[in-house]
């Protein structure tokens, strides 16, 4: 088979499918290399499917404003199938005089950035969900804020991209990058060796080692996500919910089963390779969800998950092209929040693999700032 394209992506997750697909769109020959059997095995299929913009760091906002305002809404028509996207609000809420001032920190800067965001007291946010208790002194609002089907969402991206002509392949495990001529040019798996003009790198947490071959690091460590489902209950809110203390956040599912995204404390004591949820984690982060919501007492647990976060130092993602390395483009270090910005980071990854002038600016997320 051919194994050379214009582009080359290392990594099928939301990031790789949603950058494979925009690419394709733009009739840009593309192959798409994932190291695990399965599409969507990582970060992506392990995440509480927050599509948010409240509570991030002001560098990152302005990819979720945008994709919030210009893409989530019309992902359904464009990609022909439903990634159950609800656009019903954000409620992170707050029990302590502590809570309120670190919500009103985090309200003030996205404020500042231009996002429709507003303290209200407990009893407002419990008009907006009448099942919250009263130990919630207050918390952040905002009605733009949603959430999405993960699964649902990078499942859309690929076969969208397929119909285009993007070559997926699964089961290619990346050994290294090659230069030629100073410029990164193959991709090196195990059985094979891909050729391409560019070279995007949105492989979580492998992107480190992957990149590491070229002589490029990003500071990232694995964090264990955990995330628990419930079973099915009638339609009861739709609202997306956080803590101040974030020690969980969640949604209700079309369906009707609650998803929580949770932190038991023994997340940085979890052993390497194949991520596994804790003992401990699902009793634990119940006792914290049902001190907001008693109203799910009875509710039974069906499963538990866990997955690895690609922490990067700052906390934010890196989204560039690569000085020292011309050809390779950068789209890692999502740190726990990137499915929320997958559709509008994988365009802007298509964008600075096309050599075209990104949509939003993203300088504050460059390589360059980890540079002595």
């Amino acid at each position: 088979m051919n194994n050379r394209a214009d582009v080359v992506i290392v990594g099928a997750g939301a990031i790789g499918c949603s950058a494979a697909y925009y690419l394709a769109k733009q009739k840009i020959n593309v192959i798409v290399l994932e190291g695990s059997d399965n599409i969507g095995n990582g970060g992506s299929s392990r995440n509480g499917g927050g599509v948010r913009q409240s509570g991030r760091d002001p560098r990152e906002l302005p990819i979720a404003m945008y994709g919030i305002k210009h893409i989530w809404p019309n992902l359904k028509e464009e990609l022909g199938m439903d990634v159950e996207y609800y656009q019903q609000g954000n409620l992170r809420l707050g029990k302590s005089e502590a809570n309120l001032k670190v919500l009103e920190g985090l309200t003030s800067r996205a404020v500042a950035c231009g996002l429709d965001v507003r303290m209200i007291s407990g009893k407002e946010a419990r008009e907006i969900c009448p099942y919250l208790s009263d130990v919630v002194m207050g918390a952040s609002w905002c009605p733009t804020d949603g959430h999405a089907n993960p699964l649902l969402t990078t499942l859309a991206f690929y076969r969208k991209a397929r119909q285009l002509g993007a070559r997926f392949i699964t089961g290619e495990k990346v050994k290294e990058i090659r230069k030629i001529k100073g410029q990164a040019r193959q991709v090196v798996t195990e059985n094979n060796v891909y050729e391409g003009d560019k070279i995007i790198i949105a492989a979580g947490m492998d992107s480190r080692a992957i990149l590491n071959t070229v002589g490029i690091d990003v500071p990232m460590s694995p964090v264990l996500l955990e995330t628990l489902v419930t079973e099915a209950v009638e339609p009861m809110f739709y609202q997306m919910l956080g803590t101040a203390d974030a020690d969980f956040y969640g949604h209700q599912s079309t369906h009707g089963s609650f998803v929580f995204g949770i932190t038991s404390g023994f997340e940085p004591f979890a052993k390497a390779g194949e991520p596994v949820s804790s003992s401990h984690a699902v009793s634990l982060a119940s006792t914290g969800i049902l001190s907001y919501f008693p109203v799910l007492e009875n509710l039974k647990v069906v499963r538990s998950w866990a997955g690895w976060i690609d922490d990067c130092a700052d906390h934010v993602p890196v989204i560039s092209t690569v000085e020292e390395v011309p050809g390779l483009v950068v789209a890692c270090g999502f740190s726990g929040h990137g499915f929320g910005i997958s559709p509008a980071a994988g365009m802007l990854v298509s964008e600075l693999a096309a050599g075209t002038e990104t949509t939003v600016d993203i300088s504050a997320l460059g390589y360059h700032r980890f540079r002595r």
